[in-house]
């Protein structure tokens, strides 16, 4: 089904498990607005669930999760959030929606680019600033960076578009301003949801206190742009220990207002790092197809 992105039944051999998967969700409090079948070869799907504020949109995420497994296995399958699971297919992601709202009004609605606010476009400069190091907690494993590659649809380059899929940030097209909102694409379901949405709004929170401007939109493909035009487009971490080291040099931002500590983020990078060294003394596969008749 490589290619078939949204298929109706009988072709959508997935639809019901995954309608029986929102069943559940909503059973549980969920409000479900979408699923269907995703690009990747057969099994690779998406269900797309309603907006809610950052602690209980994360609560949603791990209900979220508990539900996809369980029903699979109750279908006789198991299902998996690994960012790549498939050599040379598209991977899975878990792209973030935000806005900002006081008082009943949508922060980042206005007549700015994609029709955003000045707020929206600090918002995401923010983002784009600190991104590396909300790459260790958005993308939390070594497997997330095989994902983070030219094509496949992933969102390599640090930039924003209102037409462009492969900006890491996108601004939905919607017909009310009270949707307005900014979709950040290189987040995968590893991450921490607590840490990874906390980490975002810190970084888009230091955007506007510091008034970051993104610079201008990118709507051109930026997998087809010259080497030396890509150049000047700053991208994601290239893997797990440069986001790790990122976090490290990069934290003061995460630290304001107390939500993150230094004992925190210390303790998390270590974690993390023992993941990264597991990874480096364990022999790969690819080694012996490279090296073992050298």
């Amino acid at each position: 089904m490589k290619g078939g992105y949204f298929p109706v039944p009988p072709v959508d051999s997935h639809q019901d498990l995954r309608s029986a998967m929102c069943n559940t969700m909503e059973e549980m409090g969920l409000e479900v607005e979408v699923h269907h079948h995703e690009v990747a070869t057969a099994g690779q799907n998406e269900i797309g669930v309603k907006f809610n504020t950052l602690v209980e949109k994360a609560d949603e995420v791990q209900l979220y999760k508990y539900v996809v497994h369980n029903v699979a296995h109750a279908f006789g399958h198991t299902a998996t959030f690994m960012p790549k699971p498939l050599v040379g297919d598209n991977g899975n992601g878990m792209h973030v929606h935000m806005s900002l709202g006081k008082d009943g009004e949508n922060l980042f609605s206005g007549d700015g680019y994609g029709g955003l606010s000045e707020t929206a476009l600090y918002y995401i400069g923010g983002v784009i600033k600190h991104a590396r190091a909300i790459n260790a907690f958005a993308n939390a494993s070594t497997n997330s960076y095989k994902r983070l590659v030219p094509g496949f649809e992933a969102p390599v380059m640090l930039a924003y578009s209102a037409r462009n899929r492969s900006a890491s940030i996108r601004i939905p097209y919607v017909s009310n301003p009270k949707g307005r909102r900014i979709e950040v694409r290189f987040p995968d379901s590893t991450a921490n949801p607590y840490f990874a949405f906390a980490a975002l709004l810190m970084a888009g929170l230091d955007g506007i206190q510091n008034q970051i401007h993104p610079g201008d939109a990118m709507d051109k493909n930026l997998y087809d742009l010259p080497a030396e035009e890509a150049a000047n487009i700053p991208q994601v971490a290239f893997n797990l220990e440069q986001a790790l080291e990122a976090l490290d040099q990069d934290r003061d931002f995460l630290k304001a207002g107390g939500v993150f500590s230094d004992d925190l983020i210390d303790g998390y990078i270590e974690l993390k790092q023992e993941e990264v060294e597991r990874l480096r003394m364990a022999t790969h596969p690819c080694e012996f197809d490279m090296y073992y008749s050298v």
